[in-house]
């Protein structure tokens, strides 16, 4: 059974490999996916990049091409399982979005949010959400300046981000306890397909998960009823893997690192690195990375480029910044360095969160078309952020769909076109994913690891 998953950036596929990633559902690309021998199928929806207005009707629009992509074919939507992948760390429409796809897709008799991702740190216990032990909420995004939210109680967050239309006391909660008997006893994993048999009129259920096993014998038990009941997702990237059931990514970090572009001598080519994420441990990350010899920075002035956008015609001054940005490239090319390009660090203020997301959009296309004009120079690509990644990779780099390859660090994931015209692999680095030292790690894999 596929598994269709609406990845809200396009960072999501971070624990899974030999998937497509789609940038584009018209009926050829879908066709194309679901001819691949991957259970998986993930749809970039970037929806995370949206406000909640237009994150409906891109959803909406998402689901009416699978729709009519499923009745030309002849396939039924109750065959595959959903998934809408949001943020470990609960930044997103978390709540709305599953609820668009319960409408479109459903009906559901349960939807389960599963926000671990035991691979960053980030696990569910007593119905509580946390981040290396830290209460998620307690944590810098938590307090983000669009999608904060105040609990780390997942059945009050759903209650928050809900306006109070789904209500923590009849919310449903799988513990802990509840998957060690599961997986511990027979007994205890029939009591949990009985439980999960029982379920109706889509229920909203929190999962607690701490370790592999309790995601693997939730997956074990819900495939168990799957034939009878219909569940949707909202996951962090550790369920999709369980759900899955793919075994260990054939591939080494030797083989995924050898994907870098080579020059006509067969020698690989340099890489670029660009940092569009603004939080606080994106911002650590760079600077330990510019600390090093090997990389030269290139700020991109944010302030500088909100007043050419905010002009009537801006093309021409838009045209200038790009010229001047590339020839500063070619410059540290030229001195045996790799280029940082990456946003000013300090936040602008803006009178709307919509108008900041679309300032947002727009700063990520103008650093994307600007990567976009010097891939033949390029061995590989590090793309920090996940709006920014998707903006290079739908703009700069014109794909529709991607290829997941796999890991170079634990979700650390690199993707490639597998095209004649431009297969340059991309590392797709989430903003939240790491320590201090991740991106300069990742770096020096890249660059140096052969």
């Amino acid at each position: 059974m596929k598994i269709i998953i609406f990845d809200d950036d396009p960072t999501g596929s971070q624990t899974v490999y030999g998937c497509p990633l789609l940038l584009d559902w018209d009926e050829q690309t879908l066709e194309k996916a679901f001819q691949q021998p991957s259970p998986l199928i993930f749809i970039l929806a970037n929806t995370r990049s949206l406000s909640s207005v237009l994150a409906v009707k891109k959803t909406k629009e998402i689901c009416s091409s699978i729709k009519n992509f499923f009745l030309r074919q002849g396939y039924s939507k109750d065959d595959y399982f959903y998934i809408s992948r949001g943020d470990s760390t609960l930044r997103g429409h978390g709540v709305l979005e599953p609820a668009i796809l319960a409408e479109e897709l459903g009906p559901f008799h349960a939807t389960f949010h599963i926000p671990a991702f035991l691979e960053g740190g980030r696990t569910t216990e007593k119905g509580i959400h946390y981040l290396n032990g830290i209460p998620v909420h307690k944590t810098d995004f938590g307090r983000d300046h669009i999608f904060g939210f105040s609990t780390s109680n997942l059945a009050k967050w759903i209650e928050e981000k809900s306006f109070g239309k789904i209500e923590a006391k009849n919310i449903l909660h799988v513990d802990i306890e509840k998957l060690e008997m599961a997986f511990n006893h027979e007994d205890g994993f029939v009591s949990l397909v009985s439980f999960f048999s029982q379920l109706e009129n889509n229920i909203s259920v929190v999962v607690d998960a701490k370790l592999p096993h309790h995601l693997e014998t939730l997956a074990r038990a819900i495939k168990a009823v799957s034939k009878e009941k219909r569940f949707l997702f909202r996951t962090a990237a550790s369920f999709i893997n369980s759900l899955s059931g793919l075994p260990p990514n054939p591939k080494s970090t030797a083989d995924l690192v050898s994907l870098k572009s080579k020059n006509n001598e067969f020698k690989y080519k340099p890489g670029l690195i660009i940092v569009g994420s603004h939080v606080k441990l994106a911002t650590n990350q760079l600077e330990v990375l510019l600390k090093d010899n090997s990389c030269e920075g290139l700020e991109i002035h944010v302030s500088e480029l909100a007043d050419i956008f905010a002009l009537e015609d801006c093309k021409k001054l838009i045209l200038e910044l790009e010229n001047n940005l590339l020839s500063r490239i070619d410059n540290i090319y030229k001195a045996k360095k790799i280029p940082v390009l990456y946003t000013t660090r300090e936040e602008m203020k803006f009178s709307s969160h919509s108008i900041r997301m679309k300032f947002g959009l727009e700063l990520a296309e103008f650093m994307a078309i600007l990567v976009g004009k010097i891939t033949n120079k390029l061995g590989y690509i590090i793309s920090k952020g996940g709006i920014t990644t998707q903006l290079l990779l739908q703009r700069g780099l014109n794909f529709n769909q991607v290829i997941l390859k796999g890991q170079i660090l634990p979700g650390l994931s690199i993707v490639q076109n597998n095209s004649d015209q431009n297969n340059l692999p991309v590392v797709t680095f989430p903003g939240n994913l790491g320590n201090e030292k991740t991106l300069l790690e990742s770096f020096r894999l890249m660059e140096y690891h052969s």
